[in-house]
């Protein structure tokens, strides 16, 4: 097993509730690591920027709006397999069809406020952690 690192971001919605702790002790209970961590709010073009690779979706400008609506935690999990892990603890994007004990099943309110976001391959996770972080943020 290959220890990786992943980025992870917990929502404007997972913020307003104060689910910051609840949301990373199921990370942590995983076996992940946090090895970075940030509160910011993103301004719309970061979140542009940030979520390109969906811009001819229809929804990429609904998901950039909701993540400018208030502050975010972005952070660094590192662990054994952590994309496939930090993905696991997740759940399905839509809280609906995610398994019963993942966050987005438990705290999700809908297919975008679904409380978390994470990288879905090492090569992504690579890039999304530079957009957040530099490598003297991160301590590990």
């Amino acid at each position: 097993m290959a220890v990786e690192r992943t980025l992870s971001i917990l929502k404007p919605d997972a913020t307003r509730r104060n689910l910051t702790g609840a949301i990373n002790q199921r990370f942590e209970d995983s076996g992940l690591s946090i090895i970075a961590q940030r509160r910011l709010r993103l301004t719309l073009e970061q979140a542009q920027q940030f979520y390109a690779v969906h811009a001819e979706r229809a929804f990429y400008g609904e998901l950039c709006t909701y993540m400018t609506s208030g502050p975010i935690v972005a952070q660094v999990l590192e662990g054994e397999n952590a994309v496939i892990r930090h993905r696991e603890v997740m759940g399905a994007t839509n809280p609906a069809n995610a398994d019963e004990g993942t966050i987005r099943k438990d705290f999700g309110e809908s297919v975008e406020a679904n409380s978390v976001h994470g990288s879905d391959s090492p090569e992504n996770a690579a890039i999304e952690i530079a957009y957040f972080f530099s490598d003297t943020d991160i301590v590990g």
